[in-house]
């Protein structure tokens, strides 16, 4: 038996990295699952790596008992169990290791390894845990064949599945039978996937680029089958896409896909065995937004391009996590953008990592996208890893273009296809097939933070020269000082005063620490366009005037840089009202008014107008501020909201009319950009929280034949307290009590009240017979809805709502260390709020640090959280 007992943290260096000391050439494994245990049989070939001379192999292990070990066919007992690693010492060259152990997947609470949730067994084994199914050298660069044979009774479990083809099955006694499954390409034990339930299959078929048919298969519970069309068509686009786009041809003959209630990540890309979290399977008018649609063809896209870009090419070590999750985050991102609208796309990508990775980057939590060190891999999952590390991809095909990143990455493929590998290799293709020093961008994988680039325009009328002056700077981050200048690639055009483009775009490359470039034949001052399309992640300072901005916001050929000199516009808006209540507002008041008669005209991209008109969020915002105080900002952004309401009523309401549903359904780009307008406009018409306010989205709930526009209803009556707000949520939740993922909305939409109520609230939801603190979805409707999307209720001055996601943290610890660990990380740029809030929130965090057992998951957020 190997003891379940509390491992003292370790910390983990990149430098230390070794080839693992044996390989595993090929693992065939038998599961015999019951009710009350599974039995697991792992036979696996070793074979020495020649690069090491060790003769010890150390297996990883965790939650398990063994039955019985053979080497050779020969019972084998002269091993020893030292801290979750069974350690034999002086094995041959070559030997094959026969392991069986049992688990209990019933009682496993953590969700990873295999586990058993609502009847069904399911795994998660990325990062470590198939440690938890058998002892095995659980690291990525153990690259191996699998065959596996899966047992269970028929009734119970008429579905199970695992990595591969299938190969056989058939009947055994006392109602029980079997699978076998076979999996040709080499891969490391993190892919490997089982499922075994109750489950019923929506199919399709695929023709690849080279003729071979595919079958497609989806996996959901009975009742779910109806919410599955947008996931197998956004399945079937994927593979398309990538046949055109990259060249990537799927080679199994089936593909399998998942979905699962209980589910500690979005979605898991297991070879040919993709596992959901149902919420990005499952969509239908009914109980998904447009937001969702988005969601569940991206992720499906996600999940699909990791067939290559993860699984086919994976990593050598964690440290190299973005070298897969960057690259398929940047290759799903240009997917949506090619099925949708390419600079809302772009508009919300960068929203999104401004919101989430720049705040991540400013924290004791900052690291770099190849990290050099880390305690508990799974709090590496990050912002930076994933959002931050696919903008270091887009950055490449930039600098490169597009034929030559394509050049590139084929090279990629074709070099590093079935083998573990490094960020550092991939830039070297990047290198290889350009001719390019890479060597100084590589910069951007080792040092943490956000950079600054300041920018200064001189016009020069005498010579007709413009000229651009560029200073970039990094502050310190945890651990690295005096960074080094970066490679910057600064996509720019010029305006003239009508708005004319005069210099068509081109990309600047800033390699110092100063840096200015001329641009000739320059007749009048230019309004120069600066960093179009965000083509690089940086916090930009220009001297760019109001007026300045104005004219780009109106005339911009670049829709990214049109909404961006816009939030530029608000962002000083909004520091000048929080400096002084009194200030005059009146231009920004009137511009915006010219955006609304843009959507009134029905002048353009709906989708792109309805984020034109939304002001800069609460966390962005406070991102400008020296000492934030969430109050002050909602207050001065509110009063600019309110503002805009009592001076454009009318011209809001007209829009708002002129945006009704008047066809069936669509999710298609224009009809989501009709209902984000309208439901843009109706969040500005209900702004004030009044009687009329409550009616009018009362009113919009009622005649929705869809739930984005029911979630548009309940979001503006969330903060409410007049009687339309409880009639309406108890409305929806009688009408969607038994789809689970609408009752997490149901959940979410209340935790965000940003209301006198909120803590009463959030008491009686919390006791709800439907919440489950051990159901993932359930503590991040509620916890992280509250914590994240709920800024100033979560920072009270009372304290009540530290507490209470300190209290959830601590509880979870025993339960789902990774959930807990994900909780803390509101706390953690406590150090620049208002002295009272710092105060309260190390309080918390210190809490949570003295709690008993703690797990590591959450030691190492919470103690670099403190020692930041």
């Amino acid at each position: 038996m190997l003891p379940d007992t509390a491992i003292t943290p370790q910390t983990i260096y990149l430098k230390d990295y070794k080839p693992a000391p044996y390989q595993a050439s090929h693992v065939n494994l038998t599961f015999e699952l019951f009710e009350n245990k599974t039995i697991v049989k792992s036979e696996v070939l070793y074979i020495q790596n020649p690069a090491s001379v060790s003769k010890q192999l150390i297996l990883n292990g965790q939650d398990q008992t063994i039955l019985s070990i053979e080497i050779d066919g020969t019972p084998f007992d002269g091993y020893s169990l030292v801290d979750n690693q069974l350690i034999i010492e002086d094995v041959s060259e070559q030997f094959r290791l026969t392991i069986t152990s049992e688990i209990h997947p019933e009682s496993n609470t953590a969700l990873e390894g295999l586990y058993k949730s609502q009847g069904t067994f399911c795994t998660q084994c990325e990062a470590e845990g198939f440690r938890r199914i058998t002892f095995f050298q659980d690291r990525p660069d153990v690259l191996s064949t699998f065959s596996v044979r899966i047992e269970g009774d028929k009734h119970q479990y008429p579905v199970l599945l695992s990595n591969g083809n299938l190969t056989d099955s058939g009947d055994l006694d006392n109602g029980r039978y079997y699978t076998a499954w076979n999996d040709p390409f080499p891969k490391p034990c993190y892919l490997f996937a089982l499922v075994a339930g109750d489950l019923v299959r929506i199919e399709d078929k695929f023709k690849t680029m080279s003729g071979r048919i595919v079958d497609l298969h989806i996996y959901v519970r009975s009742g779910d089958e109806e919410q599955c069309d947008h996931a197998m068509e956004s399945l079937k686009k994927s593979m398309k896409w990538d046949e055109d786009t990259y060249g990537r041809e799927y080679e199994l003959d089936l593909f399998n896909i998942v979905a699962v209630s209980d589910f500690n990540m979005g979605a898991m890309e297991n070879t040919s065995l993709n596992i959901f979290n149902t919420k990005l399977v499952l969509a239908h008018q009914e109980t998904a937004t447009d937001t969702d649609f988005l969601s569940v063809e991206g992720v499906i896209a996600h999940e699909y391009f990791h067939n290559w870009t993860g699984n086919r090419v994976t990593c050598r070590d964690w440290f190299q996590l973005s070298l897969k999750e960057g690259l398929t985050v940047f290759r799903d991102h240009e997917f949506s953008a090619d099925m949708n609208s390419r600079a809302v796309q772009r508009i919300d990508d960068v929203d999104h990592l401004r919101r989430f990775q720049f705040p991540e980057d400013a924290s004791p939590l900052a690291h770099s996208v190849q990290p050099d060190h880390f305690i508990e891999i799974s709090n590496f999952y990050t912002m930076t890893v994933y959002e931050k590390g696919a903008e270091l991809i887009r950055m490449q095909q930039i600098l490169l273009g597009e034929s030559v990143y394509r050049q590139a990455t084929d090279l990629y493929f074709d070099r590093y296809d079935g083998h573990a590998v490094t960020c550092n290799d991939f830039v070297q293709c990047m290198a290889d097939a350009s001719g390019r020093d890479m060597s100084q961008f590589f910069l951007w994988y080792k040092q943490a933070g956000t950079p600054s680039l300041q920018v200064t325009g001189r016009y020069q009328p005498e010579a007709n020269q413009f000229t651009l002056t560029f200073i970039q700077s990094q502050a310190d981050s945890p651990g690295q000082t005096g960074k080094q200048p970066l490679l910057i690639p600064v996509a720019v055009g010029l305006l003239d005063e009508q708005g004319n483009e005069t210099h068509a775009t081109q990309v600047l490359e800033i390699n110092m620490r100063e840096q200015s470039f001329t641009f000739d034949h320059v007749s009048t001052r230019p309004v120069p366009s600066i960093l179009r399309g965000f083509s690089a992640p940086v916090k930009l300072t220009t001297d760019l005037s109001d007026n300045d901005l104005r004219l780009l916001q109106l005339k911009d050929t670049d829709g990214f840089n049109k909404w961006e000199a816009g939030q530029t516009i608000a962002l000083r808006t909004i520091q000048r009202v929080i400096a002084d209540p009194e200030t005059d507002i009146t231009q920004f008041i009137d511009d915006f008014g010219l955006l609304i008669d843009q959507g009134i005209s029905n002048h353009g991209d709906k989708a792109l107008l309805a984020r034109a008109l939304s002001l800069p969020s609460l966390s962005v915002i406070a991102q400008a501020q020296d000492v934030i105080d969430p109050a002050a900002i909602d207050t001065a952004r509110t009063h600019i909201l309110k503002a805009i309401k009592r001076v454009h009523k009318d011209a809001l309401a007209r829009l708002y009319e002129d945006n009704r549903n008047l066809g069936e359904f669509s999710i298609s780009p224009a009809a989501m950009g009709r209902r984000s307008l309208q439901n843009t406009v109706l969040a500005l018409l209900t702004v004030t929280n009044g009687t009329g306010c409550a009616a009018r989205a009362k009113a919009h709930y009622e005649h929705a034949d869809n739930m984005t526009d029911r979630v548009a209803a309940l979001s503006c009556l969330s903060d409410s307290i007049k009687p339309e707000r409880d009639e309406v949520f108890s409305a929806f939740y009688q009408r969607f009590k038994d789809y689970q993922l609408v009752v997490d909305k149901w959940f979410s939409l209340q935790a965000i009240a940003n209301r006198d109520g909120i803590f009463d609230d959030f008491t009686t939801l919390r006791q709800h017979p439907e919440f489950n603190i051990r159901n993932p979805n359930r503590v991040r409707s509620l916890y992280s809805a509250f914590a994240i999307n709920n800024p100033v209720k979560f920072h009270d001055p009372s304290g009540q709502g530290y507490a209470l996601v300190r209290d959830a943290i601590i509880e979870l610890n025993a339960i789902n260390p990774q959930i807990a660990a994900r909780q803390v990380t509101p706390f953690r740029e406590w150090r620049l709020y208002t002295p009272l809030l710092q105060t309260q929130m190390k309080a918390a965090l210190q809490v949570i640090m003295d709690s008993a057992s703690l797990s590591s998951d959450v030691f190492e957020v919470v103690s670099k959280c403190l020692k930041g």
